[in-house]
């Protein structure tokens, strides 16, 4: 069963907030919260980023750094959300490759470096926007698979979760994100793109982060580049 956007704001609003602190690779997530996913100011209380301009809208982060974990490209990685997506909207993966001379651990992620990997996104219907990523059982999961032909390297992975149940108005989105950091490996010999930042990519008053409840949407467009396949 999938709501509709107008039921889904009235059922929103009493939700819990959350966070994205275990990384998944293959099925499998970590035992421990911020193993390989740094550490961010939500940690306490699950609150969101609502403002597009904030730095905060790369990667949430506290101060210092997490470890770091090896995929191969091709393969599953996801997050675990804590109390799982209890917000409608879609959920979107970015990936940054680490500059050569720069560690990991430290790197910040600024400047035009991300491009986007996945999207668990919508379904319209007569009802209006149906996600997929927001159902009765609250989904605790969400992955995508690395492209095969992403070279090799050090990179963040990063995640958000824009909750669209406030998102009438323009500054009413709400966003859920945490970085990870992996290191994969493989062959491949793609050129990922198009190229965006954070902050930067998004604007308050992009169509992907206003969707009103009446009159009903009869389409949606997500914030952001297009997703990069390989």
């Amino acid at each position: 069963m999938k709501l509709s956007v107008s039921v889904l704001f009235l059922a929103a609003t009493a939700q819990a907030h959350y966070r994205f602190s275990k990384l998944i690779i293959d099925g499998t997530p970590e035992t421990k919260e911020w193993v390989s996913v740094r550490e961010t100011k939500n940690y306490q209380d699950d609150h969101g980023v609502t403002d597009v301009s904030s730095v905060d809208l790369r990667c949430f982060q506290m101060k210092g750094s997490a470890g770091s974990a090896t995929v191969a490209a091709g393969s599953s990685i996801g997050f675990v959300a804590d109390q799982g997506v209890t917000h409608p909207g879609p959920v979107q993966f970015y990936m940054a490759k680490v500059p050569a001379g720069k560690d990991l651990a430290t790197w910040d992620g600024a400047g035009n470096v991300w491009f986007k990997v996945a999207y668990l996104g919508h379904t319209m219907t007569a009802k209006g926007v149906d996600w997929p990523t927001y159902t009765p059982t609250i989904l605790k999961d969400v992955s995508f698979k690395i492209p095969q032909n992403l070279p090799a390297g050090d990179y963040l992975v990063r995640v958000e979760s824009i909750a669209l149940h406030q998102a009438q108005q323009p500054g009413g989105a709400q966003f859920y994100l945490s970085c990870a950091q992996v290191k994969v490996t493989g062959d491949g010999t793609g050129t990922p793109g198009p190229l965006g930042a954070f902050p930067g990519a998004y604007k308050v008053s992009d169509p992907g982060l206003v969707l009103p409840v009446y009159p009903v949407p009869t389409s949606y467009t997500p914030p952001g580049p297009a997703v990069w396949t390989g």
